[in-house]
């Protein structure tokens, strides 16, 4: 299937890095967190990419054009420089990226829009933000919408963010306080399997997830599929270093290429 990627936000809570690059190019470890979704993708086949660019789209497209395969792979050298370097393994070589720019300020719904008249023959395709990562095995999603037969799809996760869910009663008096992991919350992952019906449900400007999706609601048209095992969405900078720290102890579960993974 194709994967339709949303990279054109601001990344406003990133301000650390998207003055310079957009979100999506942060690196983690020696890659940029959109390299680790594609990567997670094309490990169970999906390598066909559709990238909706927006802020600072040049930057991303200039680092697929300039795509250096040895920082990430090993090799020999002989000699000095690049034409001297034998790769013993390859990451993109077989990957197919469409680069779109869908607006500096477009919402997620229109930048799907924007990729639409790249799907026309697909009668499912995947989406994803690109700043979420899982260890999710995806063919279980994929499966379990198929066999739905809904048009839109999603994982449901459990939350990573530190803070507390607070319930009271009408005089703010508190009844309950529990950390948001252990309050029994679910939320979009935002890893999504569409039936290409879905471009019926979004008119023009509605975000993604709300009008259209209640449109969908109203139809039993939405599904969700649950996934109690790892994620971590990268939405601020606390949560770079979290994710920093993981991979330089050597704890990186979304990297499911390098390690065979438990079913969850």
């Amino acid at each position: 299937m194709k994967v339709v990627l949303f990279c054109g936000g601001l990344g406003m809570r990133m301000r650390e890095f998207s003055d310079s690059i957009p979100k999506p190019m942060v690196n983690v470890g020696y890659r940029p967190i959109l390299w680790n979704v594609m990567k997670y993708y094309a490990h169970y086949g999906h390598k066909d990419f559709i990238l909706c660019l927006g802020y600072k789209g040049d930057v991303i497209k200039n680092y697929f054009l300039n795509y250096n395969e040895a920082t990430s792979n090993d090799f020999v050298l002989k000699g000095n420089g690049q034409n001297n370097v034998h790769l013993l393994s390859t990451d993109i070589h077989d990957w197919t990226i469409t680069f779109v720019d869908t607006g500096l300020k477009s919402n997620i719904g229109q930048r799907l829009v924007a990729a639409k008249h790249y799907l026309e023959e697909d009668e499912y395709f995947l989406a994803s933000y690109s700043d979420g990562l899982i260890d999710l095995p995806l063919n279980l999603a994929i499966d379990h919408a198929i066999e739905n037969g809904r048009i839109a799809n999603f994982v449901s996760v459990k939350p990573s963010q530190s803070f507390d869910i607070v319930s009271f009663n009408n005089e703010g008096i508190v009844d309950n306080l529990n950390h948001i992991t252990k309050a029994g919350v679910w939320i979009n992952g935002g890893y999504f399997t569409f039936k290409r019906i879905i471009f019926d449900y979004i008119k023009n400007g509605e975000e993604l997830v709300y009008e259209p999706f209640k449109r969908l609601i109203a139809a039993g048209e939405l599904m969700t599929y649950k996934y109690n095992g790892f994620f971590v969405s990268m939405d601020t900078f606390k949560e770079k270093q979290i994710i920093d720290d993981m991979y330089n102890n050597g704890e990186a579960p979304w990297e499911v290429w390098k390690k065979q993974i438990t079913i969850k």
